[in-house]
């Protein structure tokens, strides 16, 4: 008897994840999962300029694919409030209306970003632990975390292709200040009924170890408000409540008041307070313009510039440019963190300006006052062992970073074809059988944001602006008789930021005679077009000015028709 052929079943579409930023940087995190016609987007940060970005006030992702595909997409979910992770939904609200999921306190922190953009936005609450569905095919699952923030979550997403987990944020803290530790037993529940991708957690991936638990910091803070006889101003970063939290404890205990300063700290203590996540006694908390009547020795301030940020409330008392805070001698002064990388310079100018005005200043160099919000090599194993993904992509990171994070998965016992180190941009196909990268790519450019300004600043306008400050400009000014086209007023030539005209005037002098000549030499060849003109007077100063100065400014033709 022949046997029945069984026709094999059809292989269910694949799920694609795209991370549109956050990949080979910290910052800008945002990571999409595709199903079919469904987009589910994980946070959306920005991150803040580098160096040569001249003027750049911050950075954001490219919202090009989102736009495109505005129709897919059935909302956001929000792992924790960090700018790096929020920073960004504003400007993408504006062009896309779409619900946002956050836990309390995360969407309190979004909340005050939309309402300084003039944004509405369609916020929605969960808490740690809740399960619920968007669109067809994303079914989530919250469980909670311990971050450097308040109710910070990692998420279990169920789609028709796998089980996607996604770490957030995350260390491994046995005794937070919340006293809610990371929930081990849902993880472990989660890894037992198979994940079939894993996006964690790479800033910390090259330390080894533990990250220390933030009542180290606690303990510190304790010991040098105890032994301090004067006024503490401690800075620190404004999101990170639960330090606020044991800066407050340790100042009533030595009966200190405390004085907040800097918008951002203000906002964030007065929405922790109304939500629930500070508990400060009646009494403790003074206005900063009061503070002159409470005795150095009984007050606290707490300050945003933890950074060095240029307009923060610590710098400008560094520089006595502070309307309410006059630092005095012998004020002791804390910064409670680490610099982000490539804040080095900027905060030790901060702390060498505290110094030279006699305050005594404690940084993380020289005291154990700031513990990493991020998991080591060890809390990562323990995840990986928890979870047991079978394809794993590190996320949050620079390239260091993911590699070290892909080798460590690996190290124990990982196929190396199932773990995928990608760029922004990239497109990862996956289901519960394989996995690859398509050859294809989405849209992922850096946005700059410049003032009001978004994506109006590119890579000529940064060219410009480098230029600029290596070299200066010069401008070549000229009235142009309409009818003839011939030169009747200069050119004359001003300098900026080039060279002092005054002890250069002999230069000044053979650069106006190259300008002339080349409007001489388009007079003959009767070059009448602006456009001609202005490239032959640019590229004859060039020549000229290199040649004399061995400087490349920019040069700037500016044509006056009479």
């Amino acid at each position: 008897m022949r046997r029945r052929q069984t026709k094999p079943k059809k292989e269910s579409p694949m799920l694609k994840v795209i991370p549109i930023g956050g990949l080979n940087e910290i910052g800008k995190n945002l990571t999409l999962l595709e199903y079919q016609d469904e987009i589910l987007i994980i946070d959306c940060g920005l991150s803040f300029p580098e160096d040569e970005m001249y003027g750049i006030d911050i950075v954001i992702p490219d919202f090009s694919y989102l736009i495109a595909n505005r129709s897919k997409i059935v909302g956001m979910v929000i792992t924790h409030g960090h700018e790096d992770h929020i920073g960004a939904i504003p400007y993408l609200l504006k062009h896309i209306k779409i619900p946002v999921y956050g836990t309390r306190l995360t969407l309190g922190l979004v909340e005050n970003k939309l309402k300084e953009h003039e944004v509405i936005g369609d916020l929605r609450t969960i808490n740690a632990g809740d399960k619920f569905k968007l669109g067809e095919y994303f079914d989530i699952e919250t469980i909670r975390t311990t971050h450097s923030i308040a109710d910070a979550i990692c998420l279990a997403i169920t789609t028709p292709a796998g089980v996607v987990f996604h770490s957030g944020d995350f260390k491994i803290d046995y005794t937070p200040i919340d006293g809610e530790p990371i929930d081990f037993s849902k993880l472990a529940q989660i890894g037992k009924r198979g994940v079939t991708l894993m996006l964690c957690d790479s800033t910390n991936a090259v330390r080894p170890g533990y990250t220390a638990s933030e009542r180290v910091v606690g303990q510190t803070i304790e010991n040098i408000f105890r032994n301090s006889k004067n006024r503490i101003i401690i800075a620190t970063f404004s999101s990170n409540v639960h330090r606020v939290q044991k800066i407050i404890e340790n100042a009533v205990k030595v009966g200190r008041k405390v004085a907040v300063s800097g918008r951002s700290m203000e906002n964030v203590v007065a929405l922790a307070i109304e939500l629930g996540y500070l508990n400060i006694p009646a009494g403790t908390l003074v206005d900063l313009k009061m503070t002159k009547n409470i005795p150095d020795d009984k007050l606290v301030i707490i300050t945003t510039g933890s950074q060095g940020e240029p307009m923060s409330a610590l710098s400008r008392i560094a520089s006595g440019e502070h309307k309410a805070v006059k630092l005095k001698k012998g004020d002791t002064v804390i910064l409670s963190s680490t610099p982000i990388p490539g804040n080095e310079k900027t905060v030790s100018n901060v702390v060498n300006k505290l110094f030279e005005k006699g305050a005594e200043v404690i940084y993380s160099d020289i005291a154990d006052i700031h513990v990493s919000g991020h998991a080591c090599q060890e809390e990562l194993k323990l995840l990986h062992s928890l979870i047991k993904p079978k394809f794993f992509m590190p996320v949050h990171g620079e390239y260091r970073h993911l590699v070290q994070h892909a080798r460590l998965a690996e190290s124990l016992g990982m196929k190396k074809e199932n773990i995928f180190v990608l760029n922004n941009g990239d497109i990862l196909n996956v289901n519960t059988r394989k996995a690859f990268v398509e050859k294809d790519q989405v849209e992922a450019d850096a946005i700059l944001v410049d003032g009001l300004g978004v994506g109006d600043v590119g890579n000529i306008v940064l060219r410009d602006r480098k230029l600029l400050s290596e070299s200066g400009l010069m401008i070549v000014v000229a009235a142009i008789e309409r009818e003839s086209h011939l030169v009747v007023s200069g050119p004359d030539i001003i300098s900026r930021g080039f060279v002092y005209v005054r002890e250069n005037e002999k230069l000044m002098d053979e650069a106006r005679k190259v300008a002339i000549q080349a409007l001489k030499r388009c007079q003959d060849k009767n070059i009448t077009d602006w456009n001609a003109m202005k490239s032959q007077v640019r590229d004859s100063l060039s020549s000229f000015i290199y040649e004399t100065t061995k400087r490349s400014p920019i040069i700037l033709p500016i044509f006056l028709e009479v």
